[in-house]
């Protein structure tokens, strides 16, 4: 029998303006917009969905909250696989493995992936009512930021055990800064210094403002099918080669070890051992950057460099557009949007690199990308490595 390969054939977001969708609209419209978008890039049309994955702050448990039924039901389809799983930010690169599962197994043929958020447009953040649960107790009375002073402590950490510097932190934002001007559809594409990111205000010692993401709307959809189906479509497939995912607590006074992101060792290395590459085989890498600290932590978990080597990795704008490590290349959740759940832009964005559809940024012959979601206080992980053969 002929082994069903899992890929990516379709993929759209949501235009924003200033951060802001276009016109006044629910969650739900805006994943249905996307989600057509995404069908009509991969040539499908939506009573073909057969599996249906979804997460996000609208979909907390309450009444009426079912986010997988209550989106079929508005999308008007009938999937036969379902997966509501919400670790976070990183839940759109753990869809994409537990659809790639399903497609191989023969349990859907296509699968829809979507997200959307209007927390921007809405002005609110259901996170910052974060109840006073499990290990939460110990933080939320005592006025903890969340989720900002959770990041700042695990920064403050790794300066400790490690020399790592505030400036080699502004290194991130500004390289990432960088790949947002070559982005029209960026939220903050003007000139930024490292002296900008120190001398903006500090928001939860030792992180600035702009070491933070911004606060956005958005929405992105990605369709998964069979290679055989993508090729009977004439469409570019992008192979999933490999995947990860694990989580180690729920809030940071849980966190194993505030200096060591070990739920990205755990999924980078189960992703790397499935694809069966080295990490100079991938071309584009494209990972969470919430905060700029959750991008050297990643780095680091992932193994690009040795752990407390984040710092001079990135050093002399590394990763900035130019630079030997192309390194999220759209912007960003720092520069190009951030709707509270960013994930499934990491996917977007690579899946675009490697079909050679991003214009002045990108990335020349990339034929191998790494995607790392982070979800929760540095809580949760999962990877995804994927190529076009």
């Amino acid at each position: 029998m002929t082994k069903r390969e899992a890929v990516i054939v379709g993929v759209a977001d949501l235009p924003l303006k200033d951060g802001k969708v276009l016109a006044p609209m629910s969650v739900l419209q805006a994943q249905a917009l996307v989600a057509r978008d995404a069908l009509k890039d991969a040539g499908i049309a939506m009573h073909e969905v057969d599996g249906l994955l979804t997460a996000g702050m609208w979909g907390l448990p309450g009444p009426g909250q079912l986010p997988t039924v209550t989106l079929s039901e508005y999308l008007g389809i009938t999937p036969r696989f379902v997966d509501g799983t919400n670790i976070g930010g990183s839940a759109f690169e753990a869809h994409v493995a537990h659809a790639a599962t399903a497609i191989e197994a023969g349990r859907c043929e296509v699968a829809l992936i979507t997200y959307g958020s209007l927390q921007k447009s809405e002005m609110s953040r259901n996170l910052a009512g974060r109840p006073a649960v499990l290990t939460m107790q110990y933080e939320t009375p005592w006025g903890m930021p969340t989720p900002v002073g959770g990041y700042a402590m695990a920064a403050k950490r790794h300066m400790h055990e490690y020399g790592t510097t505030s400036e080699q932190l502004a290194e991130i934002a500004v390289a990432t800064r960088k790949w947002a001007a070559l982005n029209p559809a960026a939220t903050m594409r003007e000139p930024l210094s490292i002296e900008d990111v120190l001398q903006s205000t500090m928001i939860s010692d030792p992180l600035h403002l702009l070491d933070i993401c911004l606060v956005t709307d958005g929405g992105g959809a990605v369709v998964m099918t069979t290679a055989e189906h993508a090729k009977a479509l004439g469409r570019k497939p992008v192979f999933v080669r490999g995947y990860g995912e694990s989580h180690t607590h729920w809030t940071i006074a849980a966190m194993p070890d505030l200096a060591r992101l070990t739920a990205a060792e755990v999924a980078g290395r189960d992703a790397f051992a499935m694809a069966g590459i080295r990490h100079d085989a991938i071309d584009v890498v494209e990972v969470y950057d919430s905060f700029t600290i959750t991008v050297l932590l990643t780095l680091e978990a992932l193994g690009f460099c040795k752990r407390g080597e984040g710092g001079a990795f990135v050093a002399n704008q590394r990763t900035a557009p130019g630079g030997v490590f192309p390194l999220n290349t759209n912007g960003g959740g720092l520069s190009y949007a951030h709707p509270g759940m960013y994930g499934i832009f990491l996917l977007i964005e690579a899946v675009r690199q490697l079909r050679g559809e991003c214009g002045p940024r990108q990335i020349q012959d990339a034929v191998t990308a790494l995607v790392h979601g982070t979800g929760g206080t540095l809580s949760s992980g999962a990877t995804c490595i994927l190529s076009t053969r």
